[in-house]
């Protein structure tokens, strides 16, 4: 079978290419792994940028639709020592710039917005082929295949596209997250619901050990913490994630002497801890310029988490879109065209977290814009 456009992943950013493409009459299709919409957990909660992710939708015609799953009250910021301490404390006063929303529901208003069947569910690319005259084949798992005119790699951080392109892949940098969650936290654990406040929650150390980590309430009263700690991933292969009271255990001995109503982000979960190594590509990472193939989101500039992997790989899918269907006829004209944007725009945000900041550059950013409790 040929496709004119191919998308590999179904994230936000290949589907908001896909929605600008089908807003412009440009045949598409996007494969995806998962098996349904549904097949597993979409992620917490999403800031979304008016520099970039908001743009994308606008792009995307989606404002009205974005507008209504953002979550009121919740860009409040609230930063604490580990002694419960509050350092700093802002309420979301409804004029902020990055609203947030939960991202399942963020990518199901883009799901929604494409025709029937613009999604290949249950199809996990196992291979890529350069074929000829810049077209490429991919293979599925099950033997099926597709070749395509435009390959465009949507596929995140071990992308089976990027091979085509490059030879580089992202390394470990040296710290990982352990994702927990607490459910219906006003009432079964109102002293940390206190704590975590309408917003996100940063807890750290001010003395300046490593140790931090940042909760969001969610809806229907779930607190969801990413517990930072640097370590190599060899220590991290000591402790069984498969027992997951043992798991908990374990990562807060770390968190030894922090407040109880803080360590209960840990401890206190309903489910069990998952473990998600960071990695990242080079800052600056690009490639030469090869015919009727190329890469968005994190497949092309994966970088540790800031708030901006999302906004990023919904503005490159927008700004390829563009691409295109400004030069509908001249797939290389509009590839090069985006490449020459993305390349800069994703070096810059990658460097902008390249350095992990101790805990008093943390504080001094908040503090030395508005004191604690205004």
């Amino acid at each position: 079978m040929h496709t004119p456009v191919t998308i590999i992943g179904a994230g936000l950013g290949g589907l908001v290419l896909a929605r600008v493409l089908h807003l412009h009459g440009i045949p598409v299709t996007v494969y995806e792994a998962e098996s349904s919409p549904t097949a597993r957990s979409q992620g917490g909660m999403l800031d979304i940028h008016d520099r970039n992710g908001q743009l994308a939708l606008k792009t995307a015609g989606l404002t009205d639709e974005f507008r209504s799953i953002v979550l009121e009250g919740r860009q409040a910021i609230r930063l604490l020592g580990r002694d419960g301490t509050v350092l700093f404390d802002k309420a979301d006063d409804g004029t902020g710039e990055s609203p947030e929303v939960q991202r399942g529901e963020l990518r199901q208003i883009l799901l929604d917005a494409l025709p029937a069947g613009t999604v290949r569910w249950g199809h996990k690319a196992t291979g890529v082929r350069a074929l000829t005259k810049g077209r490429h084949e991919v293979t599925f798992a099950g033997g099926t295949a597709v070749a395509t005119s435009l390959l465009v790699g949507a596929d995140g951080a071990w992308s089976r596209v990027r091979p085509l392109l490059c030879d580089t892949t992202p390394a470990y940098v040296g710290r990982s997250f352990v994702e927990t969650h607490l459910h219906d936290a006003d009432t079964r654990h109102p002293a940390t619901a206190k704590a975590v406040g309408d917003g996100t929650l940063v807890a750290l150390d001010p003395d300046g050990n490593g140790k931090w980590f940042v909760a969001h309430r969610e809806k229907d009263g779930t607190l969801h913490t990413y517990i930072t700690l640097t370590k190599p991933q060899d220590w991290f292969a000591t402790i069984d994630f498969t027992d997951a009271a043992a798991a908990a255990a374990r990562i807060a001995e770390e968190y030894d002497g922090w407040a109880p109503e803080l360590t209960a982000l840990i401890t206190a979960g309903e489910t069990a801890p998952v473990l998600r190594p960071l990695h990242a590509l080079p800052v600056g990472h690009r490639w030469d310029r090869v015919p009727g193939v190329t890469l968005l989101g994190d497949a092309a500039h994966l970088s540790t988490p800031n708030g901006e992997g999302a906004n990023l790989a919904m503005q490159d899918g927008a700004e390829l879109g563009k691409a295109l269907a400004a030069h509908p006829n001249d797939i290389e004209t509009a590839l090069t065209e985006y490449e020459r944007g993305l390349f800069p725009r994703s070096a810059a945000a990658a460097a902008a977290v390249a350095h992990n900041p101790t805990s008093q550059e943390v504080i001094k950013f908040f503090t030395e814009r508005e004191p604690a409790g205004t």
